[in-house]
């Protein structure tokens, strides 16, 4: 799939593959206590930055990560987070994965923008197997219970502890693909929480 054609949009947010200009804002995102904590990819300079920016364009190449940028239109194309679908072609299952920036939390970014990625998830892969989206995160960061919640990810289970990836343990919760998944790809998908999402 050519990344430079897939942009999404919920409401004012617009999603779109990452460029190598976004770089200054990728630092200024990553600069940040929070990233820091929850993270397990961190991006502290102009060289991570760059191989950062480089796993991006070959995830998209490979067709098994897409990521976008999650820009503001009504801020003057603000970075505001991240999104990316990590998922093996043919698979059931794909995980999500977001972040958001300090200066947009509390702004409704993440569910409005993860509505509009599973959305496009299952209307684009429901033809190649698509059933479920999972998104994990680690146990005691509540934010992100509330914006699963949000988005229409429901409690799955707990997931035990991994010394890499959950030190402490965390929570999985799933989105099910829709009964129509295959009939909303040949009519376009909608977005769930932040309006309609809609390739451009």
């Amino acid at each position: 799939m050519n990344n430079q054609t897939v942009t999404l949009t919920a409401g004012p947010l617009l999603l779109r593959p990452w460029r190598h200009d976004d770089i200054p804002a990728l630092l200024a995102a990553y600069d940040d206590p929070a990233m820091r904590r929850w993270l397990r990819t961190q991006v502290p300079d102009a060289g991570e930055a760059e191989r950062w920016m480089t796993v991006q364009d070959e995830g998209w190449a490979s067709g098994r990560r897409f990521s976008f940028a999650v820009t503001d239109t009504a801020r003057e194309g603000e970075l505001v987070g991240n999104l990316a679908l990590n998922r093996v072609p043919g698979a059931g299952s794909a995980e999500a994965g977001y972040w958001t920036a300090a200066s947009a939390r509390g702004r409704g970014v993440a569910p409005r923008a993860l509505g509009a990625l599973t959305d496009w998830a299952f209307a684009t892969f429901a033809e190649d197997g698509l059933r479920r989206i999972d998104l994990l995160h680690e146990m005691g960061n509540e934010a992100s219970c509330r914006v699963a919640e949000k988005a229409g990810f429901t409690p799955a289970e707990f997931v035990p502890a991994q010394p890499l990836r959950y030190p402490l343990g965390g929570h999985r919760h799933s989105r099910q693909a829709p009964l129509s998944a295959a009939a909303d790809r040949r009519a376009g998908c909608a977005g769930t929480s932040g309006g309609p999402a809609t390739h451009r």
